[in-house]
C-alpha cells in the first residue's frame, strides 16, 4: 500500500514514536492501518464517513 500509505521504512522510523496501549480501558487500534486510512482519506479527498472499515 505505498501509493496512499507509509512505506516500510517510513513506518519503522515512525512507529517508536507512537504511544503504547493504555494500562486502563481498551486496547487502541493497530497504529499502521489507522494511519494508512487517514493517508488515504488526505490523498483522494473522500468524506471520513467513506473510509473502509
Amino acid at each position: 500500500m505505498h501509493r496512499t500509505g507509509l512505506t516500510p521504512a517510513q513506518w519503522v522510523k515512525l512507529e517508536p514514536e507512537l504511544p503504547g496501549n493504555p494500562r486502563h480501558g481498551h486496547a487502541y487500534k493497530p497504529h499502521l492501518p489507522v494511519i494508512n486510512g487517514i493517508l488515504w482519506r488526505l490523498k483522494t479527498g473522500a468524506p471520513w464517513r467513506d473510509i473502509p472499515e
